[in-house]
């Protein structure tokens, strides 16, 4: 999974919480019940913190290595950490963890009545990243969305007790769409990553070579791939959005902030003409809000 390419601070705690604030869309806005902001904190910091060990993101020192119990000298190892990681989360449903962030999912696991799949999803993502960086095909990617983007709605669901088989379909298509539109912004951030989230077929049929994605500005091929593959993840959005519509209150609204943020950000994207290689095209505030209500009308 792309991350946001900071380090985290030297406490691996509030290093990690800290993030939150620089999320496109708030990960716990003030609006929401105060319990439900509690847990949707508690499923973000493992969020977050298996993107960081995935991304090599973490606070200098090894503290984390540490509390999971990684020597020294396999701090650096990204997938001795993921599998220590992944030894922790198992605590988490039947003994005491060991970090502190999963230490404070606990009481979210058991109040939600969480199982392991959502959280063992995530890890198997970041794990997928240490070992494939090109996706030949859109099936292809849409497995690793699967694991790197389609928990977290689930888990939102699980937070808010309104799971039915309907609503994780509608959310899975949205939180695919809002990964690939993240792909998108990130291209550049991503192959310095010696990562490429675009699908080669694609590339190969729109005559567009890695090379091109190394270049200040993207040619005329580059922008039709950006393009051809924004559509795709607007498609899902609009097939994801009735998700919505099926909720009420402040859940709602919840909801279609993540629906108008990504939707916000494929306009930017298309205002900047599909060049996305100088950096992520960025909505305004008010096209934001402006996509919140659309969303809400069920419009779009």
């Amino acid at each position: 999974m792309t991350g946001t390419g900071t380090t985290r601070s030297l406490d691996p705690e509030r290093g990690t919480l800290d993030k939150a604030a620089g999320e496109n869309f708030p990960v716990a806005p003030f609006f929401l019940p105060r319990a439900w902001r509690t847990d949707l904190m508690a499923v973000y910091g493992f969020a977050r913190l298996v993107d960081d060990i995935g991304d090599g993101d973490l606070a200098p020192g090894g503290a984390d290595a540490r509390l999971l119990g990684v020597s020294p000298q396999e701090a650096e190892d990204r997938l001795v950490l993921l599998d220590a990681f992944e030894a922790d989360l198992r605590r988490v449903f039947d003994a005491t963890p060991r970090h502190p962030l999963l230490r404070r999912l606990q009481p979210t696991v058991r109040r939600c009545s969480m199982t392991p799949g959502p959280f063992l999803g995530l890890i198997a993502a970041n794990r997928q990243d240490q070992l494939v960086s090109r996706y030949e095909t859109y099936d292809d990617l849409l497995a690793y969305c699967e694991l790197s983007a389609n928990p977290i709605g689930r888990l939102v669901l699980a937070v808010t007790g309104t799971s039915t088989p309907e609503r994780i379909r509608r959310s899975d298509m949205i939180c695919t769409a809002l990964q690939i539109v993240e792909h998108l912004q990130d291209v550049a951030e991503d192959l310095a990553r010696d990562r490429v989230y675009l699908p080669a077929d694609d590339m190969k049929r729109l005559h567009v070579q890695e090379a091109d994605l190394a270049t200040k500005s993207a040619g005329a091929s580059v922008r039709a791939l950006i393009a051809y593959e924004a559509q795709r993840a607007r498609d899902l959005l609009n097939e994801g959005a009735p998700l919505v519509g099926s909720v009420h209150g402040r859940l709602k609204l919840l909801l279609a902030g993540f629906v108008a943020g990504g939707r916000a950000a494929l306009h930017a994207i298309a205002a900047a003409e599909y060049d996305v290689l100088p950096g992520p095209p960025k909505p305004g505030k008010v096209r934001l809000l402006r996509e919140v209500g659309v969303t809400l009308r069920g419009e779009g």
